[in-house]
This record gives structure tokens, C-alpha cells and sequence, in this order.
């Protein structure tokens, strides 16, 4: 029997290879016959890079300007002309070295991985977008990659969403020519699952800017400063992108990334499935373990484990999740195309205990996955146990 695991991280206590191995090893105390496929997953945020790397991409490392202008040591994952990029690692929440910066962090580090990429030789860029540290409209980014953002005075602005309050002009010569529109020889893909536009009460400043520090004041000040940039890239560049949906994303930089690089965005999760050669591991699989940290009402707006259960599906292959907290109900995991889910919680209840043992408690449910399931067949949508 095959059985393809295939998680995606358990935030804060275990990485989505570490979960993967874990739960292999569980299914292993018990059936040893069995043959389990590891394949840890993402959905286009934080660990994008990493599921690229467990399914063969090699790491090219490089440093870059983290969020407030800090070295960080950065890479991507590339294989066959593809670089995955991951804005988390280079302009993410976690890389503050102190308090937020709501007003003064930029994407403008994630720029110079995607030019790195690009002189390794990348024809196609997937940008993984979540975790984001900035709300600047991806203006760092930008500038990273030779376009010149200037105010009234003819220098060039600092990073920041609010020095855009002080942009005047946008110049576009200086953008590198291989993400032009004419003679373009790099496609950008963004993987990302929000819809939100750049501006207004659902935009980037109002909806996420509180989680990374702003208070009312800045969100407004905030929100004046991306209309402003969206004002004078549209000038600079024909496109008017601040209403499309997921021009709001990780700050704006999917409004940049629309109007700059001319990128596609992508639902995250299909993405990165697509990029890991997840259909065809699945080829011969019985069976399919995901996960990740908390599953919730929001894991079904878009998150690893539905994906991969809506992969499975299309295969006629079952799905079962395991989760530290299950917050969903029988009928709503049946909903998502889960045959069954575990929760780590049941088996240590208390949540430090259960984070700080994640290790030992997803093997514990990969074995009790495989007493109970592994042997079963699965008929219409109920398992006809063979204990």
C-alpha cells in the first residue's frame, strides 16, 4: 500500500518536512509494509521555498536588505529555469530585529532575490507572497529592480509606505529589461490566495496593517500615501491595477508585481502542488495524510491541506488531516473532501505541552492512522474498516 504524506507546517513546532517524517515514521511502527511518500506542501506563504526544496530544487543563497535595511542571508529554490522566491524570508514580520515597522519596512530585499534569480538564469519567477512585514505597496521591490521613485526635490525617496507620501515622480527607464513588457524573458508568477485591492476599507493599510504595528493614524496615512502611488504608477505606466483583486496583497506588493512585472497571480496552494509534482506522487497512492498547525474556517478559504484534499479528490484518492487544533466539525472536514481528521490537542490537551511535543504526538497519530485506516478500503464516501 502507498500512502503519500504530504503536510504543510505546524507553526512553531514543526516544519512541514519535520511534520512529514514524522507522521511516516508513526505509520511505520505499526505497518512497516506500507510505503510512504513524503512530500511536505505550502500554500505560497512562509515554507514555499522549503516544500520546493524537499521535492528537488536546489538552494542558491544570497543576501539581501531585510525589512528595515538589516543584511539577511536569503536564497531561492531553482530547478529547470525555475527560481521559487519567498517575500518571507527576506521581508518578513519574523526578520524584524525589534518592534514593527508598519511605516518604514519594504519589500525592497525581495527585489534583489527575484534580480538574483533572474542572473541565475530564471525564465519563470514564483513569487510566494505571505508574511509580509511592509505595507508598501511593494515600492521597495520595485526600486530593487531599477525603477526610480523620486519627490519634489528630484532624490530619490527612502523605503517605507509613508515615504510614498512624498513621491512625485515614477521613472520606469531603468527597470530591468528582462521583466519589460517588450521582449519580457522572464514570466512572474505570484502564488497568493487574498483578493483584496490595494486601497479603501478592504485594502492593504486597513486590513493588515494593524497586524504589523499600525495604529488608526497610520493606517490613514498610510492609505493616502498607496493612492498616491497607485496615481503615479498609473501615469508612468498605462496600468491601473489598485482595484484588482489581490492588488492588496502582503502590503501592496501584489499591486506592484501587476503593474511592474506584469505578474500573474495564482491561488497559492495550486501553485506550489503544481511546482512540487504533486499529482504525479500522487500517481498510486491509496491513501493521503496533510495537515498543518490549526484547522479552522479560514484552512478552507484556501490553505495547504483543502488544496491537497481537492487535488486528491480529482484522483478519487482519500484524504485524512491531522492538525494540532481541529476546529472543524465532522460534517465540515466531510465537506472539504476529508475522510477523517486527527487533532494533536487530543492527545495532549494542554497547548504548550502539545506544541513543545509536536514531534513525538503527530508519530503518535501517524500510527493511529495506520491501525485504524491502512488496510481499509475505501467505498463511496464511507471506509469499510478491516479492524
Amino acid at each position: 500500500m502507498r500512502v503519500l504524506v504530504a503536510p504543510d507546517k505546524f507553526k512553531g513546532s514543526a516544519t512541514a518536512a519535520e511534520a512529514a517524517a514524522q507522521i511516516a515514521a508513526g505509520l511505520a511502527d505499526v505497518r512497516p509494509d506500507i510505503e510512504a511518500v513524503r512530500l511536505p506542501v505550502a500554500d505560497g506563504g512562509e515554507g514555499t521555498v522549503a516544500a520546493a526544496l524537499s521535492a528537488g530544487y536546489e538552494l542558491v543563497p544570497c543576501e539581501a536588505e531585510g525589512p528595515v535595511g538589516e543584511p539577511v542571508r536569503s536564497g531561492f529554490a531553482f530547478l529547470a529555469g525555475a527560481a521559487v522566491v519567498e517575500l518571507a524570508q527576506v521581508a518578513g514580520l519574523r526578520l524584524l530585529p525589534g518592534a514593527k515597522a508598519p511605516l518604514t519596512a519594504s519589500t525592497y530585499g525581495v527585489g534583489q532575490v527575484i534580480r538574483a534569480a533572474l542572473d541565475h538564469g530564471a525564465s519563470t519567477v514564483v513569487l510566494g507572497i505571505g508574511g509580509s512585514a511592509s505595507t508598501d505597496g511593494g515600492a521597495g521591490l520595485v526600486q530593487a529592480l531599477g525603477v526610480r521613485l523620486t519627490g519634489g526635490d528630484g532624490a530619490e525617496i527612502g523605503r517605507g509606505g509613508a515615504a510614498l507620501a512624498r513621491l512625485a515622480a515614477v521613472d520606469v527607464a531603468g527597470l530591468d529589461p528582462r521583466l519589460r513588457p517588450a521582449g519580457r524573458r522572464c514570466e512572474v508568477l505570484v502564488a497568493s490566495d487574498v483578493d483584496n485591492p490595494l486601497l479603501g476599507p478592504a485594502g492593504a493599510a486597513a486590513v493588515f496593517g494593524p497586524q504589523k504595528g499600525a495604529t488608526g493614524a497610520q493606517v490613514a496615512m498610510l492609505d493616502r500615501a498607496l493612492t498616491r502611488w497607485a496615481e503615479l504608477t498609473a501615469a508612468a505606466t498605462g496600468r491601473r491595477c489598485a482595484d484588482l483583486p489581490g492588488a492588496g496583497a502582503a502590503g501592496g506588493t501584489g499591486f506592484a508585481a501587476l503593474a511592474y512585472l506584469g505578474a500573474r497571480l495564482v491561488p497559492g496552494v495550486d501553485l506550489v502542488l503544481d511546482l512540487i509534482g504533486f499529482d504525479a506522487a500522487l500517481a498510486g497512492a491509496d491513501l493521503v495524510i496533510t495537515g498543518e498547525g490549526s484547522m479552522d474556517e479560514q484552512s478552507l478559504r484556501g490553505k495547504a491541506p483543502v488544496g491537497v484534499a481537492r487535488a486528491a479528490a480529482r484522483r478519487g484518492v482519500p484524504v485524512i488531516a491531522v492538525a494540532g487544533q481541529l476546529l472543524l466539525t465532522r460534517q465540515r472536514l466531510a465537506e472539504a473532501g476529508f475522510a477523517a481528521g486527527y487533532a494533536l490537542a487530543d492527545l495532549a490537551p494542554d497547548q504548550a505541552a502539545s506544541m513543545a511535543r509536536a514531534g513525538d504526538l503527530l508519530r503518535q497519530a501517524g500510527a493511529l492512522i495506520g491501525s485504524k485506516w491502512i488496510g481499509s478500503k475505501w467505498i463511496g464516501s464511507k471506509w469499510i474498516g478491516s479492524n
